[in-house]
């Protein structure tokens, strides 16, 4: 799918800093229809996170947007703690911003998520960033979503990279095992899992930080400004340097299309939703792979273990580029 004709797009999210920076990203991205926005807590709580997500695409020019808070809580119904550690007080690393001028959509996440779908004639692509809980509870209100959706893209899960909230589960999928389930079990046209097997190995410096820095746009200056939190997070924890990974931004450029995997083989994908160690696990039977088996039976999604390393660059350019 070409950027320059890609389908209408709905991103569902919990803002935090690298959320933040997938959303500035589209928003400079030529061709991009972003139709909507939906929230869930994760990183902060949905209200938090949709109050996150309209400052930012105000900064980006976008008040058009609609935004609209959904699930607080998993399927079935714990409450998890805010990630402060990584994202900074209220999400976006600390950063004072203004009130945005736009108020969220009174309708819940899955009623505009619902209505977005119904209402695009040719289909709409979904970008899912954060825990599923809003996409199963939209696919509980309407089983027939899947059949609207072009493309499901998730960033989420680990296959052969550790886990970052357990050994074995990535926080998107841990954080709410059931609905990561029933979601990869609802027989979507074309699903897409971007797991910490390529998000950890495409990295932001601070070279690139401060470049975003000295072009000094309100968008180049925002995402230099509050990725110095999740960087020292990154230092502290994860990479032997200053930087990032590219979560959220990656599996952008990917749903648009703009990055084109390396490889991402079709395997049948589930989850372990049995407490234990193995709670939140993505389970992905990559047996055969190396064979160049083009698909293994009862593949459910496409499962992105390979890119060529240079999203940071572009997303860089996009982030430092003048909205024409």
């Amino acid at each position: 799918m070409p950027v320059t004709a890609p389908r209408p797009l709905l991103v569902d999210c919990d803002t935090g800093i690298d959320d933040a920076v997938a959303l500035l990203y589209l928003c400079r991205t030529p061709g991009v229809d972003l139709r909507a926005v939906t929230t869930v807590a994760g990183n902060t709580t949905a209200e938090r996170a949709a109050r996150n997500t309209l400052q930012v695409l105000e900064t980006a020019g976008r008040t058009d947007v609609p935004v609209a808070a959904g699930a607080a809580t998993t399927l079935r119904g714990d409450t998890h703690p805010e990630a402060g550690f990584v994202h900074g007080d209220g999400g976006l690393g600390g950063i004072p911003l203004p009130e945005p001028t736009a108020d969220p959509d009174p309708h819940t996440a899955v009623e505009l998520l619902l209505r977005t779908a119904r209402e695009s004639e040719d289909g709409i692509d979904i970008l899912a960033t954060a825990p599923l809980t809003n996409l199963a509870l939209a696919l509980r209100a309407e089983p027939r979503l899947p059949e609207w959706v072009g493309r499901l893209t998730i960033m989420g899960g680990a296959v052969h990279h550790p886990g970052n909230i357990s050994p074995l589960a990535e926080a998107n999928i841990g954080h709410d095992p059931e609905a990561a389930a029933a979601v990869l079990a609802a027989g979507w046209q074309d699903l897409t899992l971007v797991p910490l097997d390529v998000t950890m190995r495409e990295n932001l410096t601070e070279a690139h930080r401060q470049r975003l820095l000295a072009c000094d746009t309100p968008v180049s200056r925002l995402a230099g400004e509050i990725l110095d939190f999740y960087f020292t997070f990154h230092e502290e924890t994860a990479l032997p340097f200053r930087g990032s990974a590219c979560h959220d931004p990656l599996a952008a450029g990917i749903a648009v299309g703009e990055v084109v995997p390396k490889a991402a083989p079709r395997l049948p994908v589930t989850v372990d939703t049995a407490d234990g160690a193995a709670r939140g696990a993505l389970v992905a039977d990559t047996r055969g792979i190396h064979r160049g088996y083009p698909a293994q039976p009862g593949a459910n999604a496409a499962v992105v273990l390979e890119t060529d390393g240079t999203f940071p660059e572009l997303l860089v350019d996009r982030l430092c580029q003048i909205r024409k």
